[in-house]
């Protein structure tokens, strides 16, 4: 059995929620309800869930607070959101879930099964130092972000990721200390993660970091030399944007 809180301000998600979990998710037992950061902090003390199904925006702040306020971690957490396209790149770059409003019940069953994978793997400590971390005041790209591989998860600062490399369904990460981690995700799913910061798509098969670019070489259509001497080519179609890109660093 999953013992859950819903932090929710609106009393209609709040019971929306509790009748698709009573309906789609039997093991998941609804043991507190709470309206806000205040209420939703003491339902946490009171009753140690497993799960907290969390609104992102409340009338006394917003979910991000309710869990810097909170001591404990060994929760999971599912984000609620009409819409919120900055804390849903937040929660993304933490590696945790969120379910967009109105709640469709095939995602809510998928949601809830991966709280019980992580109730295995106990990766959510990591997960929100991550998240806090990336909602910081100020911030406009990721600091760090969670990479997964069969052995281990890595807690990875962004800017010490050199370039990102397709290979079918995966994606290689090269780093600038040399190192290297083979994740299981496409390069059009990291592509997406790193949105919005330093990485350029010159080529189908390659995310480069525009702040180790060396030099651009325009014979044989265009081959871009990052600072550790790898050589990376440059699509005919993306020339001129990745050209423009470059004299705007």
């Amino acid at each position: 059995m999953i013992k859950c809180i819903i932090v929710e301000d609106e009393s209609k998600s709040r019971e929306t929620l509790r009748g698709l979990l009573s309906r789609y998710c039997p093991d998941v037992m609804v043991v507190a309800e709470a309206v806000g950061v205040q209420t939703g902090r003491e339902a946490i003390a009171k009753f140690n869930p497993d799960l907290i199904f969390l609104d992102i925006e409340m009338p006394d702040g917003s979910g991000f607070r309710l869990l810097e306020q909170t001591q404990r971690s060994d929760f999971e957490v599912i984000f609620t959101t009409a819409f919120d396209q900055f804390a849903i790149k937040a929660i993304r770059y933490a590696a945790l879930d969120y379910l967009l409003k109105p709640i469709v019940p095939d995602e809510l069953i998928a949601a809830v099964e991966k709280v019980r994978e992580l109730k295995v793997k106990k990766s959510n400590i990591k997960n929100f130092e991550v998240l806090l971390n990336n909602i910081s005041p100020g911030m406009i790209e990721p600091k760090k972000i969670i990479l997964s591989t069969v052995e281990k998860i890595h807690v990875v600062e962004v800017d010490n990721i050199l370039r990102c490399e397709s290979d079918n369904y995966y994606t290689h990460f090269y780093f600038v200390d040399g190192k290297h981690l083979l994740i299981s995700k496409t390069l059009k799913d990291v592509e997406a993660m790193l949105e919005g910061g330093s990485f350029i798509r010159p080529h189908k098969s390659h995310l480069i970091n525009s702040r180790f670019i060396q030099n651009f070489n325009r014979d044989e259509g265009g081959v871009i030399t990052l600072t550790n001497g790898t050589k990376i080519p440059v699509s005919r179609r993306k020339k001129e944007k990745i050209l423009e890109i470059i004299h705007n660093l």
